[in-house]
């Protein structure tokens, strides 16, 4: 039976989550609207054609390594590739976040060349899976085995009807498919 502080801390991590979901939801609408208005203002203006066919590579090029971070971060993935056996929670905990930050350290130059609401979903999504790792491994004995970390949470993220990683590709899926319009 669940004690009243693992029901808390349940409730903490699913409202983190929801959170996040909403958070998403209202980028989204604020780049449709965004949209609306930046066509309205690409009718005024005139791109030349050789600047654009430089840039769209870049900024194709960039959507795709938003999608890859966003897929390398998601929880069934980092935990396969930063798990080693012996690993205690504390150890699984560091390995994780720091694969993370790396992993988007490496693409923060991307951010130039990808829509501002795509660039936002990616700094969400990277945030909220670090604080929830963070919060679940509060939660667990530091020297207990990495697989308890590991099951929580992939557990969490199970529970979810859409993970903040699906819900990030969305977003930069449909940026991406604004440019080849």
């Amino acid at each position: 039976m669940p004690t009243s502080k693992e029901l808390l801390f349940i409730l903490i991590i699913a409202g983190a989550v929801v959170l996040l979901v909403w958070t998403i939801k209202d980028l989204v609408k604020k780049g449709e609207k965004q949209d609306k208005e930046g066509k309205e203002d690409k009718k005024a203006e005139t791109k030349s054609e050789k600047s654009s066919d430089i840039v769209l590579p870049l900024q194709l090029q960039a959507y795709e390594r938003m999608i890859l971070f966003v897929e390398r971060i998601a929880p069934q993935n980092l935990i396969s590739r930063v798990n080693q056996p012996g690993f205690t929670v504390l150890d699984m905990q560091i390995g994780l976040v720091s694969n993370i930050k790396s992993e988007f350290d490496h693409n923060v130059s991307q951010q130039i060349y990808v829509a501002p609401l795509a660039w936002e979903a990616v700094k969400t999504v990277k945030e909220q899976t670090i604080s929830i790792i963070n919060q679940l491994a509060l939660k667990l004995p530091p020297d207990a085995p990495s697989i308890e970390l590991n099951k929580q949470i992939l557990e969490l993220f199970m529970q979810q009807p859409e993970s903040p990683s699906d819900i990030a590709a969305e977003i930069i899926n449909s940026e991406a498919r604004k440019l080849m319009k």
